[in-house]
């Protein structure tokens, strides 16, 4: 008689998935390969026309799979193409967790991943704030040069980031730019600031 295995649990199959969380998939696989990751780290911040190393393990996909023809969706792939495969060594062994129950706007953005670096003392509120300001204020020209140093420091200090998430808000950003830019700055007030009891307040500041 042998021990009976839990059986591991049933990943979710393509069709359940966005495109966006297939990409994030595939990515993590091609960066397994050092030179696939080496080629793809080289396009961190540039416009596609400057990301020549990228396109053999890009191209294919966005044939396949979105084909991308808008300029904005091109670059957002390549971007967050880039920023996967820039992870510090110690974020490279996350993979994706897709669980397509969790409705879309549950999942966190990157004011999300802001506030938990400010609720874990990651970053100043000062400093997440401004950033989040910032990029409300910039087009995607400007935003997309800025996510390499902020994404990387959050991967540095344990901070999850979506990338599926980030890939799509990139990719809508010069269409719905103060929609997209509302709801990151409400995510990051959400998670990085706890509701007070009032009474809790007032007996600080009987002290």
């Amino acid at each position: 008689m042998t021990d009976s295995v839990p059986a591991a649990p049933v990943p979710p199959t393509s069709s359940t998935l966005r495109s966006s969380d297939r990409f994030v998939t595939y990515l993590h696989q091609v960066c397994a390969s050092t030179q696939a990751r080496a080629a793809l780290r080289r396009g961190l911040g540039l416009p596609v026309q400057r990301c020549t190393y990228m396109h053999r393990y890009l191209v294919p996909w966005l044939r396949d799979h979105d084909d991308a023809h808008q300029a904005d969706v091109r670059r957002a792939y390549y971007a967050v193409a880039s920023l996967i495969a820039a992870r510090p060594r110690s974020a490279r062994d996350t993979a994706p967790h897709h669980n397509p129950a969790l409705p879309w706007y549950e999942r966190p953005d990157i004011g999300a991943s802001l506030g938990q670096a400010v609720a874990q003392g990651v970053l100043k509120e000062n400093s997440a704030e401004s950033a989040l300001h910032l990029m409300a204020r910039q087009s995607s020209d400007a935003v997309h040069p800025y996510l390499p140093a902020l994404t990387r420091q959050l991967l540095a200090a344990g901070i999850t980031i979506d990338w599926a998430v980030l890939l799509e808000d990139l990719a809508w950003w010069n269409r719905s730019r103060d929609r997209i830019a509302t709801r990151w700055l409400e995510s990051y007030f959400r998670t990085a600031t706890r509701t007070t009891d009032p009474a809790d307040s007032a007996e600080e500041n009987a002290r």
